[in-house]
């Protein structure tokens, strides 16, 4: 069994800002710098995206 992961591996195909955005909810200009901050593999900016809104979602639940 190998641990090399396809060339062909979806998670690691780049993101295209207007599909990203659309995906999580982002207004487009947060969405390219996410994309450009984690780099535009689709792992990372998921994870980065995810993050941030549970960031986002416990500020509105403590009113801050």
């Amino acid at each position: 069994m190998s641990l090399d992961r396809s060339v062909d591996d979806l998670e690691d195909q780049p993101y295209e800002t207007a599909f990203f955005a659309s995906k999580y909810g982002l207004p487009q200009r947060l969405a390219k710098t996410m994309i450009e901050a984690n780099g535009p593999g689709r792992r990372a900016c998921d994870a980065a995206a995810t993050t941030y809104l549970r960031y986002v979602a416990l500020r509105r639940q403590r009113g801050s």
